[in-house]
């Protein structure tokens, strides 16, 4: 049985008495210009976040987080043999992927479909099936579930080469970049 992803968040009454403040299913997002279903969880403002009685709401955009912000999601990529072949208006294409997840689509390449690099320290955790990580020199390693990837603001594509959807759980810091 596939894994639905599910939000539970816990937060604090003005007493202090830890409660359950929410408890529901993930709602899914797809965009035509990428082969899978995202769903965004949950993530913190920019420059670090705090704890205690004071209420938070989720800063689930723009997609990455800046400096000390974090975003954690789950995305299932579908087959590449499901894969559709794009097709219609690339602009109409792009400009639904702005509006659904605002600053997924401007880190990627246009002439290499897939790659990317982004400003951010991003724990992948493998749930299930399989998915292929592939680094700017072509090498690329294969995970399976219980494999943990950490991404060091590295140039690099996802590849799902099964015959079966894969799931991944992302944990995404953002990171100044030196150099």
């Amino acid at each position: 049985m596939a894994i639905e992803p599910r939000l539970i968040v816990t937060d604090r009454e003005a007493d202090g008495t830890s409660v359950f403040v929410t408890d529901k299913p993930a709602a899914p997002t797809t965009i035509a210009a990428f082969p899978g279903t995202f769903y965004t969880m949950w993530g913190t403002d920019d420059g670090g976040t705090t704890v205690g009685t004071e209420p938070h709401e989720p800063k689930t955009f723009p997609f990455f987080p800046g400096p000390g912000g974090t975003r954690v999601l789950f995305l299932r990529f579908a087959p590449h043999s499901s894969e559709p072949e794009p097709t219609g208006d690339p602009d109409a294409t792009a400009a639904e992927g702005a509006e659904k997840l605002p600053g997924l689509l401007d880190v990627f390449e246009a002439d290499n479909p897939g790659m990317h690099t982004t400003d951010s320290i991003d724990y992948g955790v493998c749930l299930e099936g399989e998915l292929h990580l592939e680094l700017d020199d072509g090498k690329e390693v294969k995970l399976t579930p219980g494999a943990l990837v950490v991404q060091q603001g590295t140039r690099h594509a996802w590849h799902n080469k099964s015959d079966k959807p894969a799931l991944m759980c992302y944990v995404l810091i953002g990171a100044s970049r030196e150099g």
